[in-house]
């Protein structure tokens, strides 16, 4: 029995809401990398000179995202407690917890009589918030609060600006997170106490992620398909600078104002973007403002040295005609009508999620339970600059790695990676204390000291790489009108695992297994779920969503025959009707045909 399935591709429903018909769709305006780019020049001196730009605030970013470990840093603190009968003495204090004449003074109620405090910094600050205002003992849980702040401020800016840049457009969004992020990142060096820092530091934190959010979206649709990769690649390498520069910079800065200060006060020379950095063209032309788009287009073709007389395609001619439409533009919550585009959106937000929740988990293995403090060193540099050394070695491994592998393949290699060695770590250490060296106590624990920082050291390396290839990943099948909502949410996924730490700290480590079983078995699911996205290595940007639909996951193994496995087709391919006989959809089949050759599926069989 011979089976003619009927393309709905051209022939969507009128109240689809979001897939225009194929007689309204400007061919060539809405291919960006194919037509558009190509006539404009290519990556030429303009697109080069706007991705410069989009690097040189990434630095910045790289000084905020890791100013909490010296913002907040705990130090080594001293109580000198009240005389009781003529006699006082020190107490030591490490966080909550409490040493009087170095006993662990664990019957202790939890208050702290002190008459003074001292500190020993390890940070190169003279003083930071937890010094000015004594945050140790039974004001120690403020610090987490003072943590969760610039995270959770960071988690809402992603959600909301990711919504507002496909709204009102990518250089709106980043002009108004700067502006914000002068007035509020200033303030917050004046804070007078520990509950106004916190406040504020929420919405440095909001405007923070809308700033990294839409020079990322900027950055991606600026570039070819051959270069995507590469040039995200710069800007994560320019975000690890800016961790490893942050030491030197504390050590100058002395105190925790003027460090807040120094941070913040660049981001003054991006005010310059408001004339200097244009508008996305490519989401101009996908949100059909295609008055801003000729004005954009001119302007490139000018920087560019183009012609644009030498109109072969008649792309400008094409403009031209579109000129009276009225702009359309998308939110994300169209997402939730699609086929596969929501799938894979959720999949690359669990990805992320995994990602940065277990690399807390390894982080925290390497730590001493006792002395809070890592197992190898036992010094806060030795700490950062290991940290900081397995993120570099990750961005280097993922740059070979995607270019042999693909994204998908190279997001795959390294999920499985991060599960084995989570699995390993969880199972087989428990392994050799049970059935070997039962009787040699201090060899077992030395194996399992070593194994447990080997394996948190690949578990954090692969992570890493897991994290930055799952964002990188969602802008680029993510399509245009909603590229910013997409990676909001995959940004906002990726700030709740990291929001893991200080909770997992706020509760002094408590069910740290549980936490770690957990995210084990979240990268177990993630392995499966890879394999259901499609591969976007050297392929074009979707532009609407009915191209996100069209973004599908190619056969391992070609399709024998044309007319099966429809979405697995590349967008030629279904489009070639040349093998298909026309069939009178528009006009109604007689009775007796219908009963005798039409199913209610609308699948013609004979």
């Amino acid at each position: 029995m011979a089976v003619v399935r009927l393309d709905s591709e051209d022939r969507q429903p009128e109240n689809n809401g979001f897939v225009a018909s194929e007689s309204a769709i400007p061919k060539l305006l809405w291919d960006v990398d194919g037509s558009v780019l190509p006539f404009l020049g290519g990556f030429g001196k303009h697109q080069k000179q706007l991705v410069l730009l989009t690097w040189i605030p990434v630095l910045f970013l790289g000084f905020s995202q890791f100013s909490d470990y010296f913002l907040l840093a705990q130090p080594n603190s001293t109580c000198v407690y009240p005389a009781v009968n003529g006699t006082g003495g020190a107490m030591s204090a490490n966080g909550s917890r409490l040493h009087v004449g170095g006993e662990n003074s664990s019957d202790d109620p939890g208050h702290c009589l002190c008459a003074a405090w001292t500190y020993e910094m390890r940070t190169g600050l003279v003083q930071n918030v937890v010094t000015k205002w004594d945050l140790v003992c039974d004001d120690a849980w403020k610090v987490h609060i003072a943590k969760f702040s610039l995270l959770v401020g960071s988690i809402f800016g992603y959600l909301v600006m990711g919504i507002l840049a496909d709204w009102f457009g990518r250089h709106l969004v980043l002009i108004i997170s700067v502006v914000f992020m002068l007035i509020f990142g200033l303030t917050v060096a004046f804070s007078v106490n520990v509950t106004m820092f916190s406040t504020l530091r929420f919405f440095e934190g909001f405007c923070l992620a809308g700033i990294t959010l839409s020079l990322y979206v900027m950055r991606i649709e600026l570039c070819p398909p051959g270069r995507r990769f590469s040039v995200t690649m710069v800007a994560s390498f320019i975000v690890l600078g800016g961790q490893l520069l942050m030491p030197g910079l504390a050590a100058l800065c002395h105190d925790w104002q003027v460090l807040q200060a120094v941070i913040i006060c660049p981001f003054i020379l991006m005010m310059s973007y408001i004339w200097i950095f244009p508008e996305s063209l490519r989401w101009s032309l996908a949100t059909q403002q295609y008055k801003k788009s000729k004005r954009l287009m001119y302007r490139i073709a000018k920087k560019n040295q183009v012609n644009t007389e030498a109109d072969e395609n008649g792309i400008m001619s094409e403009l031209e005609r579109e000129l009276p439409k009225k702009p359309k533009k998308t939110c994300i919550v169209k997402m939730v009508g699609t086929r596969n585009l929501w799938k894979n959106i959720v999949v690359l937000c669990v990805n992320s999620l995994a990602g940065y929740g277990i690399h807390h988990c390894f982080a925290r293995s390497m730590m001493d339970p006792e002395a809070q403090e890592t197992t190898m060193f036992h010094n806060f540099y030795a700490d950062y600059y290991t940290m900081a050394g397995i993120a570099v070695a990750s961005c280097l491994a993922l740059c070979p790695t995607v270019g042999f592998l693909g994204r998908r393949g190279g997001l795959l290699m390294f999920m499985i990676i991060t599960a084995l060695a989570s699995l390993l770590q969880l199972g087989l250490l428990n392994l050799i204390g049970k059935y070997s060296l039962r009787h040699d106590t201090e060899l077992r624990e030395t194996l399992n000291k070593n194994f447990s920082i080997a394996f948190s050291i690949i578990g954090m390396f692969s992570s890493h790489a897991v994290s930055n290839l799952s964002i990188f990943f969602c802008t680029e099948i993510t399509p245009t009108v909603i590229r910013g909502g997409g990676l909001g949410l995959v940004l906002a996924s990726a700030g709740f695992g990291m929001l893991t730490a200080p909770i997992m700290e706020l509760h002094n480590q408590k069910g740290y297994f549980l936490h770690h079983v957990i995210f084990a078995c979240c990268t177990l699911i993630c392995i499966i779920c890879i394999l259901l996205l499609p591969e976007s290595r050297d392929q074009n940007l979707p532009e609407t969503i009915a191209d996100g639909e069209n973004y599908t996951r190619k056969p391992l193994l070609p399709p024998k025959k044309g007319g099966e496995q429809h979405l697995l087709l590349t967008k030629t391919e279904m489009r070639d009707y040349s093998k298909v006989s026309e069939t009178p959809v528009q006009q109604p089949p007689a009775a007796d045909s219908v009963l005798d050759n039409s199913t209610a599926n609308g699948v013609k069989s004979s």
